[in-house]
């Protein structure tokens, strides 16, 4: 692919993302949270059994579709290659917490600049936080901080999280008993399932020839400068996103009353703050972990089954903020994971040496 290309693919995978991410709102998904890994991931979590919040549990298409469109758009490129192998253990543990701090914000990346662009005020400070964790994270790779880097081979199981992503769209599909849904909550406000299935495997297959990232995006213009690719993708998100709330209706530029937010600014920076750090130290946001495991990367699995059990845990132990704001096993939670990242930064700088 040449870099003309590949600018204009980024370019309309970020056209695609703002605008989708308002409208699948607009068809039904909560208000704000049109996409939302951390949500998404929240809701199927609640599906499968995994907490008992009963205003949280929907198995979503559009999580199933990011994963399997981008499996499917790295097997027609013969990107698909199993790898895997890099520190495994704290990968898992670094995915619940990454999970954690987008419950205490009350989303993932993407909802953080979908919120913003809809003129929720709050989002500020978790854009700020956002952008101190990223460069905390850069700083310690500067500084020697680096997971071990994986091995290549088919040995290291890159197609077993597919294999279970597709478990999941034949459970969506068939509806089996065990699998819950709510009546009333978020879980209970959806897009129609053949749009939003539709939507994510698009949006799968796009983010998976083009790498796009919210948080890659930072990490390359605070690399890079104003100049790079990266930062005009994340633009064209923000505006996109801006313009379709307008559009529909949905732009109340407010620092009060807004959906799926609340008002403790400095939790929500610290929320933020732990998944911009956690997100270079793995290489990506929540979203991108699900279009890395799609390709064969084992180590993003293992960093979205940890995001399968925060989620879990955020929810069955009150970790989670509302708009009443954060409770005490969120802060908690919060500051356990800058301390374990602290920690580990420390530790994988040592092996560095």
């Amino acid at each position: 692919m040449t870099r003309s290309i590949e600018f204009w693919m980024t370019m309309a995978t970020a056209l695609l993302l703002g605008t989708v991410g308002v409208l699948l709102s607009v068809w039904g998904n909560p208000e704000n949270s049109g996409i939302c890994v951390s949500c998404f991931i929240e809701n199927s979590a609640g599906a499968l059994g995994l907490h008992d919040n009963g205003n949280m549990q929907y198995l979503r298409p559009e999580l199933i579709g990011f994963l399997l469109g981008s499996t499917a758009s790295a097997l027609a490129f013969r990107d698909f290659r199993s790898r895997g192998g890099s520190a495994p253990l704290s990968r898992l543990f670094l995915g619940i917490f990454l999970i954690f701090g987008c419950a205490v914000f009350i989303g993932c990346p993407i909802k953080l600049f979908l919120r913003l662009s809809a003129g929720d005020l709050t989002a500020v400070a978790g854009v700020a936080g956002l952008l101190g964790g990223v460069w905390l994270g850069l700083r310690g790779l500067a500084n020697g901080v680096e997971l071990v880097k994986p091995s290549q081979g088919n040995a290291s199981g890159g197609h077993l999280i597919p294999v279970l992503f597709v478990v999941l769209l034949i459970f969506l599909f068939m509806r089996p008993e065990f699998l819950l849904f709510s009546v009333k909550g978020g879980g209970a406000q959806y897009a129609p399932l053949s749009v939003a299935l539709a939507a994510g495997v698009a949006l799968g297959a796009l983010a998976q020839r083009t790498r796009f990232c919210i948080t890659g995006s930072i990490r390359n213009t605070f690399l890079m400068g104003l100049r790079t690719p990266a930062l005009w993708g994340l633009l064209v998100f923000v505006v996109a996103a801006a313009v379709s709330s307008m559009v529909s209706g949905r732009f109340n530029l407010s620092l009060y009353g807004q959906p799926g937010a609340h008002l403790e600014h400095v939790w929500s920076f610290l929320g933020m703050g732990l998944v911009g750090w956690i997100s270079v130290l793995i290489g990506g946001c929540p979203f991108r972990q699900l279009i890395k495991a799609g390709e064969g990367d084992a180590d993003a699995g293992l960093v979205v089954i940890g995001m399968f059990i925060g989620g879990a845990l955020s929810q069955s132990w009150g970790i989670a903020a509302t708009a009443a704001g954060v409770s005490l096993y969120g802060k908690v939670a919060i500051l356990l994971g800058f301390a374990f990242v602290a920690c580990g930064s420390l530790l994988y700088r040592e092996r560095s040496r």
